[in-house]
């Protein structure tokens, strides 16, 4: 009798949409499920809709063998008790023990990790850190956060709060990530360069002068990361001002991260992935002035190559990696 194809269930949960993925261990996505988390309702809609989109799998795949559930979900969580604790963009969301819940309903292994975790996994096996046994992965979106694969797995620290690089204070003052002016975060992150450039144009019209993406202060709330990405990228002066000074605190926080954990690859994505070319130089230079050099000469900076298929992936990538490492009696 011929053995049963496999594949996995992956779940994204995030603050306005959710995903229910089947996927093979190949990473070829078989089938997926995407609806609002509205997260007015409260968990219980999310959940509903989560147990509904993987009963919807499991009877497209019925002769498929599913191995394994995995999450990838905003922080904080506990991967080892598989509960949710309160992420900022899940409000409601209070000690959820989501892996019980799924577990329960499907009689099948489930995992969660973090999204950072989760996208590190994903790189790792199927995107720019394929091959690296020692790997950094950036998310550089809203905010940021760090997936760390050391030694050939993922590392999670004590209790998940590994990888946490955004509350690395940079300096004394400046924008504000992670509660904290002046973080990692508040000067490498899509929310972060927002917050700097609506503190320039502040400064400026203070002094009665203005910026060339914020001419009034009403305007000061309307800007985004992409308007200030595509001005730089087109050659203004003051935008390309704001991701220079972004490029050279990245530099520094990663020399700290290469002379700590001395990776040989650090994967970035996001902001960073859609517009490398605006940090490469200025980074580079900071890292070769900061970083040791024997630790900087064997670590290559690399934009993340999955994009928006990340989060399906990620989420798959939890269920393969859970898979991997359990042990049968």
């Amino acid at each position: 009798m011929m053995a049963l194809k496999e594949y996995y269930i992956g779940i994204d949960i995030g603050g306005t949409k959710c995903a229910v993925s089947a996927g093979t261990d190949q990473m070829e996505i078989l089938h997926s499920v995407y609806f609002a988390t509205h997260t007015v309702n409260g968990p219980d809609y999310a959940i509903t809709k989560i147990l509904e989109g993987i009963t919807e799998l499991q009877k497209k795949f019925k002769e498929r063998n599913l191995k394994a559930i995995g999450i990838s979900c905003g922080g904080p969580l506990n991967s080892k008790t598989g509960t949710i604790n309160s992420p900022p963009n899940l409000p409601g969301w209070d000690n959820i023990p989501i892996v019980d819940i799924i577990k329960e309903k499907t009689n099948t292994s489930t995992f969660i990790q973090n999204d950072a975790n989760a996208c590190a996994l994903a790189e790792w096996k199927f995107g720019a850190g394929k091959g690296s046994n020692n790997m950094v992965f950036l998310t550089f979106g809203t905010g940021l956060g760090a997936g760390l694969i050391l030694d050939g797995k993922l590392y999670t620290g004590t209790n998940d709060n590994a990888g946490e690089v955004g509350h690395i204070r940079l300096n004394n003052d400046g924008p504000i990530g992670h509660n904290k002016a002046g973080s990692f975060e508040g000067f490498c992150s899509g929310s972060g360069i927002t917050k700097l450039a609506q503190l320039k144009a502040e400064e400026a019209l203070n002094k009665g002068g203005k910026l060339s993406y914020c001419e009034s202060y009403d305007e000061l709330q309307g800007i985004t990361t992409l308007q200030l990405a595509n001005l730089a990228n087109a050659g203004d002066k003051d935008a390309l001002e704001l991701f220079n000074i972004s490029a050279k605190k990245l530099g520094i926080g990663l020399s700290v991260i290469i002379d700590i954990l001395n990776p040989e690859r650090i994967v970035i994505g996001s902001v960073y992935a859609r517009n490398p070319q605006l940090f490469n130089g200025l980074t580079s230079e900071m890292i070769e002035k900061e970083a040791l050099e024997g630790a900087w000469n064997v670590c290559k900076i690399v934009p993340a190559e999955l994009g928006d298929k990340v989060g399906d992936i990620a989420s798959l990538s939890v269920a393969i990696d859970g898979y991997s490492h359990l042990t049968f009696m």
